[in-house]
């Protein structure tokens, strides 16, 4: 008999409490549910349910067997319809919504090559910086740079993020370096406000994450205009390195205050469901990622 059947009529048996329920299911007769679970006891030559005519009961066994066999049948299912997916062809609509200023430099540009491979892809990308209600708003996948919160969202990591404060080599030379972070009250910070209010800046001092309260006389809630007015030698910005790394590498900015670098919050992409995932988003998110992930990418990117 096969060994595969036996574990699955198993499993199954054990899912619906009874061989009768398990043979329902199948369209068979309840004695041959009861003939492969016999088999398979005495093939590994142990006790795995306790049967009665009226209910069924895992023995110990039985109930460590269980946990295996679901794990496998689980894979198993992934691995079908792993090989079933990589011969359909992803199709439909895909709404994205995005970072404004990350969405342009880095989810745009990579647009017309993702849908050059899947051509049966529609594509609408939102760019905007307030966090989107995904399902309320009909988004398909949504990219967060930020410390994921809601646990009734699926989140899969994209790339590294980090964050560092810039100047201008000219600013550098007016005002000079930084060596501490008591040495930011004595400069102009260019701050972030969405709300109102200034956010600080995070470090790590003494081996832990710190927000230091850093004032200036330019806020503004644009990180774009942030970025200028940093390039113009205005002051001091906090900025993550996607956006800054080419500038940093052609000398137009430089960092300062690298030893107080604190982790960035990370690339992530998100949507609302795991199971039954439509190819499309599958598809997109997994072009995301190996673009990210290329060697040179970040290097001609950033």
């Amino acid at each position: 008999m096969d060994q595969f059947k036996q574990i699955s009529t198993f499993a199954e048996v054990a899912t619906r409490g009874s061989l009768s329920a398990a043979a329902r299911a199948e369209g068979v007769a309840p004695a041959m549910i009861g003939r492969r679970l016999d088999a398979l006891e005495e093939r590994l030559d142990v006790k795995l349910l306790q049967r009665t005519t009226r209910k069924i009961a895992l023995t110990i066994e039985g109930a460590a067997f269980l946990e295996d066999c679901q794990r496998i049948l689980a894979e198993l299912e992934e691995a079908e319809t792993s090989v079933s997916e990589r011969s359909a062809k992803a199709s439909g609509q895909l709404t994205i919504s995005a970072p404004a200023g990350f969405g342009r430099q880095h989810v745009a540009p990579l647009i017309p090559n993702f849908l050059a491979e899947h051509k049966e892809v529609k594509l609408t990308l939102n760019l905007n910086d307030r966090v989107v209600d995904l399902i309320g708003e009909g988004v398909d996948v949504a990219i967060r740079i930020a410390t994921l919160t809601d646990s009734n969202l699926i989140g899969v990591k994209l790339a590294d993020n980090k964050r560092v404060v810039v100047a201008s080599p000219d600013y550098i030379k007016r005002y000079g370096r930084p060596q501490s972070l008591d040495d930011l009250h004595h400069h102009n910070c260019l701050t972030f406000s969405s709300d109102g209010s200034q956010r600080g800046w995070t470090f790590k001092e003494n081996g832990k994450n710190v927000l230091r309260k850093v004032e200036g006389n330019m806020v503004c809630n644009d990180g774009a205009v942030l970025h200028d007015w940093a390039l113009s030698g205005k002051g001091l910005a906090w900025r993550s390195m996607w956006e800054v790394g080419s500038e940093i590498e052609t000398g137009k900015l430089v960092t300062v205050l690298d030893e107080y670098n604190a982790p960035g919050n990370d690339i992530y992409a998100i949507f609302a469901q795991r199971r039954h995932l439509p190819l499309r988003i599958r598809a997109f998110v997994d072009f995301l990622r190996a673009s990210y992930s290329k060697p040179n990418y970040w290097q001609h990117k950033i």
